[in-house]
């Protein structure tokens, strides 16, 4: 298939690759296609020339899109699970005074249903919602176990991607970067 047969093909939305596979294009991309078509007696020298300069190109291109990763959050969320609201309160009181956390929300009166050395095991615990700067989860983990009365206690921790940026402010003011 010759070159000005491929962009007839692309231009309707379907790209043949090396291996005949088919795949539609995005709408923008159609459209440039489109008026690539429309100039082709004026630039087709030009892009047979180059044409593996150009693919080069896109390729690099796509290739840098896909990998994009956002930027890492700078607040999270740590959830803590406590036997009994007495621990959870003392654990919390010292995360907020120790300027490890902004905020921590008690939820009483949860079922925990886990595996400990071999047997299963039901629990009725209390859960610790803890907001914190992503940079000091480590300390608040420490400050946990240290603290905590269980063996193996639970602290896990996801990033806050968005929120009430008001909100995301405080927590970046009631907790510092590092003590």
């Amino acid at each position: 298939m010759n070159f000005a047969m491929n962009l007839k093909w692309m231009a309707r939305g379907i790209t043949i690759n090396a291996k005949s596979v088919a795949r539609p294009l995005s709408f923008k991309t159609q459209i440039l296609l489109f008026g690539l078509i429309s100039c082709m007696p004026f630039i087709y020298p030009y892009l047979r020339s180059n044409l593996v300069k150009i693919q080069r190109a896109l390729r690099s291109t796509m290739a840098e899109a896909s990998s994009f990763q956002p930027p890492p959050s700078q607040y999270s969320v740590a959830y803590v699970t406590a036997p009994s609201e007495d621990v959870a309160k003392e654990l919390s009181r010292g995360l907020v005074k120790e300027k490890l956390a902004a905020c921590v929300n008690i939820v009483p009166k949860i079922t925990s249903i886990y595996e400990w050395k071999g047997e299963i095991n039901e629990d009725n615990e209390v859960l610790m919602i803890i907001k914190t700067r992503t940079s000091r989860v480590l300390e608040l983990t420490d400050f946990v176990k240290k603290n905590h009365p269980y063996e193996v206690c639970e602290v896990i921790s996801t990033e806050i991607k968005q929120g009430n940026q008001q909100y995301l402010d405080w927590i970046g003011e009631v907790v510092a970067l590092s003590k």
